[in-house]
């Protein structure tokens, strides 16, 4: 799914705009990271994406068709979304029934249905778990559920709101890793990951830095992870190593390049 922004304004005051006169373009099949601290507008471009607000001003265009009231739940059954919190998005009274909610809504057929629930639950490392109470399970394997149900939909787009903000250094790990093979099984999906987590921006095709309801930085994360100065400015924690990197430019010593060179990718590797 392509996303396009256009000269989109939103506030719920006008003395407090959230996104300011915003425009950018998500090609289909992409993986961008949209990031910022929290009141940057991050979560207000998801909500704008899936029609839960409206802009003030501006047009949104998904596939090159301008999002309305009218084809809202025409778009939004191509959508998936992940939020916060994990505990209240399960339906089902095990991990099987929750990944079959969406499916049995639009009335997939039974094997088919059944054929899904296998391949999802098996691709996010949850297919041992399908008779399991969600309740049961670690804050990390409820997303994985999650993100499940949201493939099985097989959905064009996928947004992961803050999906990792509410879990433990674990559970934010298994999702990361959830999120990073999704994108590299190159299968055509559109995704979409909001946070404040440098980290979790690492492997995107493409990052946007909001602040301010305006986008400060846009690029890949080569282009985008060394600007320390604008990353700081906008509320956002530099990861440790490209710290190490800048401290370490001032530093006149032999095989420099070499280290800097190895650290940087070491960064792309976490």
């Amino acid at each position: 799914m392509k996303i396009e922004f256009r000269n989109v304004t939103f506030y719920y005051k006008k003395s407090e705009v959230v996104l300011d006169n915003l425009s950018f373009t998500i090609e289909d099949g992409t993986m961008t990271a949209i990031i910022g601290h929290n009141g940057s507008g991050k979560s207000t471009i998801a909500k704008l994406i899936i029609g839960l607000l409206e802009p003030v001003s501006g047009e949104i265009y998904l596939n090159d068709e301008l999002l309305t009231i009218d084809n809202l739940d025409e778009m939004r059954a191509k959508m998936g979304i992940i939020f916060q919190n994990p505990d209240n998005q399960f339906v089902g009274s095990t991990v099987k029934d929750d990944i079959a909610f969406g499916l049995e809504n639009r009335l997939i057929e039974r094997e088919e249905m059944i054929r899904r629930i296998e391949k999802y639950s098996r691709l996010v490392n949850m297919e041992e778990y399908l008779e399991k109470n969600p309740e049961n399970l670690s804050g990390g394997q409820k997303q994985r559920v999650a993100i499940a149900g949201v493939l099985a939909m097989e959905s064009d787009l996928i947004i992961f709101d803050e999906s990792t903000s509410m879990l433990d250094p674990k559970g934010t790990k298994e999702i990361n890793k959830t999120i990073k093979s999704l994108k590299n099984m190159n299968n055509g999906k559109t995704i979409i990951s909001i946070t404040h987590e440098l980290e979790e921006a690492l492997y995107a095709d493409r990052i946007l830095v909001l602040n301010g309801g305006k986008i400060v930085l846009d690029g890949s994360p080569s282009d985008v992870l060394p600007k320390k100065d604008i990353l700081e400015a906008s509320g956002l924690k530099v990861i440790d190593g490209l710290s190490l990197i800048e401290d370490l430019k001032k530093i006149d010593f032999e095989s420099k390049d070499v280290i800097l060179e190895a650290i940087w990718e070491s960064i792309f590797t976490m």
